[in-house]
């Protein structure tokens, strides 16, 4: 899987979420919960630094809840407060202006005894691409949306909408980049749609996953697609299902790279069930 970002433009977004994060209290980083180690940027406790911290697991509707429980505890072990949530389904999020607000109290509680009085809460939300922070950051928003400093007899600055809780969230996520040391990081993050179809190999990702899926879980594979056996090799179950679906080409051969986008948005969808790609390290 040779995908990787220019470093040009991981720079360039490392000193822009370097700057909003001077804005806020509490850094919100949310994960794909069918991957949480593979959607994490591991520089993200060296740039929020002294930054309160949450870790959000969204799209908990797509992923293992078994593994979604063990990795809430696997955070919480190590000292990160950590949630699951559906943005898509506003399923959960009650709870996130909560934990900020807890996870400022210190800073609250030190400017009080200073005599000053505190601002709401800020937050930001900070992740890879694709990790649904522009849907995250609308359905935390709802109908609640508030937004200041672009109002007629406002300077012009950053944009802030107040949520429930008199917490304020800054309204552009930082995007920061996946990193592909490890070669199956680079197929898991195309096989959930982190990374876009035009810079891989579409066969390729579709073909492991098949490779996965057959080894975690055929029963999925077999009764979506009225499969009564499994061969042994990706592209072979990749033919299987295309010439279940109907996608031939000329001269009634399979359309590989058809049947491989179908398996793919299906396992995007949720259509095979709730899979989880990372296990809890250890």
């Amino acid at each position: 899987m040779p995908v990787q970002w220019f470093p040009g433009h991981m720079a360039r977004a490392r000193r822009l979420v370097q700057e909003n994060l001077k804005l806020v209290d509490v850094v919100i980083e949310l994960l794909d919960a069918r991957i949480p180690a593979s959607s994490r940027n591991p520089i993200i406790e060296e740039i929020a630094v002294r930054k309160p911290h949450l870790v959000v697991l969204n799209k908990e509707d797509l992923a293992d809840p078994h593994l979604t429980r063990m990795w809430l505890q696997w955070f919480s072990a190590r000292g990160l407060p950590a949630l699951a949530v559906d943005s898509a389904r506003k399923k959960d999020l009650v709870e996130v202006p909560v934990q900020v607000k807890r996870l400022a109290e210190n800073k609250i509680a030190s400017l009080v005894a200073r005599g000053r009085r505190p601002p709401p809460p800020r937050c930001m939300v900070v992740g890879i691409p694709n990790v649904g922070k522009s849907s995250f950051i609308n359905a935390l928003a709802g109908s609640r949306v508030t937004r200041t400093g672009n109002r007629p007899g406002v300077t012009r600055g950053p944009q802030w909408i107040r949520l429930a809780g008199e917490v304020e969230l800054l309204d552009t996520p930082g995007v920061l980049w996946p990193k592909f040391e490890d070669p199956r990081v680079g197929l898991k993050l195309a096989a959930t749609g982190a990374i876009k179809e035009e810079v891989f190999d579409v066969e390729e990702v579709a073909a492991w996953l098949v490779e996965w899926l057959r080894q975690s879980s055929p029963a999925s594979l077999k009764k979506r697609y009225g499969l009564e056996e499994l061969p042994s090799r990706g592209y072979e179950v990749l033919e299987l299902i295309g010439a279940r679906r109907g996608l031939v080409g000329r001269g009634g051969r399979v359309d590989l790279y058809r049947a491989s986008i179908h398996l793919l948005k299906e396992f995007r969808d949720g259509c095979l069930g709730r899979f989880t790609l990372d296990a809890p390290p250890g």
